[in-house]
């Protein structure tokens, strides 16, 4: 799973990443959170261009989305056969700029039950391309909203420890087939797998970034976890939850 995330470095880091021509200016965000605009990369007309989009993903044939569930996560597994993905999978496959997500861990049981947050970010410090999918929405006054879902897949060995569920993180050579609307479903649904053990860290944060209305630079900093929490092995295998 992925439903929050963080991302921090220069807009200069990520439009040299992923060579759009846009040249936006927006501050860091630490706590991203569903139903919030979120920078995505897009392809049209054989070049990448920036998008601000919302993350939660209406498709096109939604009539009123009022109480229509949020979808901010796409399995890879089944996005080809669900009504709401398929159509995207096919024909509107974008990335999320992102440094990184946060997941939490459950620890204990019952009413004592807690979640420690952890970040994970790339080992390497680059950009984490999430691959996600996008649709224009139109509503019926003319209003027109462009949302996004993030695919997942299943988790690598690091996060397992954690959550039995990733964001698909694609590598670079992978983000150019990603959006390319040229490459069938098929084959673009296999760039989404767990990536490799080695490009990610996995740090606890503080409780602070459990509530979305927090949001500063010193959310994804790790912290020294109480005695009582070590930092997760891999052969810890605990499914979490998200908040």
């Amino acid at each position: 799973m992925c439903g929050r995330f963080f991302i921090g470095q220069p807009p200069e880091v990520y439009r040299a990443f992923y060579g759009y021509s846009e040249q936006p200016n927006f501050p860091g965000r630490f706590n991203v959170a569903p139903t919030q605009p979120v920078p995505v990369v897009i392809r049209e007309s054989g070049e990448r261009h920036f998008r601000l989009m919302r993350w939660g993903l209406w498709p096109t044939w939604l009539k009123d989305p009022s109480d229509f569930p949020t979808l901010f996560n796409a399995r890879i597994e089944t996005a080809a056969e669900k009504p709401a993905f398929r159509g995207a999978l096919r024909h509107r496959r974008c990335v999320f700029l992102a440094d990184g997500f946060y997941e939490w861990r459950r620890e204990g049981t019952g009413k004592a039950a807690t979640k420690m947050p952890f970040a994970v970010r790339r080992t390497d410090g680059t950009p984490m391309a999430f691959a996600g999918l996008w649709e224009p929405w139109m509503g019926a006054d003319g209003s027109e909203v462009d949302t996004a879902a993030i695919i997942t897949c299943s988790a690598n060995g690091t996060l397992s420890a954690i959550h039995e569920r990733m964001p698909a993180i694609l590598a670079p050579e992978a983000v150019g087939p990603w959006l390319d609307a040229a490459v069938d479903a098929p084959e673009a649904a296999r760039l989404c797998r767990p990536c490799p053990d080695e490009w990610l860290r996995l740090d606890p944060v503080s409780e602070r970034v459990n509530n979305a209305r927090n949001d500063d630079a010193g959310l994804p900093e790790p912290v020294a976890p109480p005695a009582s929490r070590r930092a997760p092995a891999k052969a810890e295998i605990v499914q979490g939850e998200l908040f």
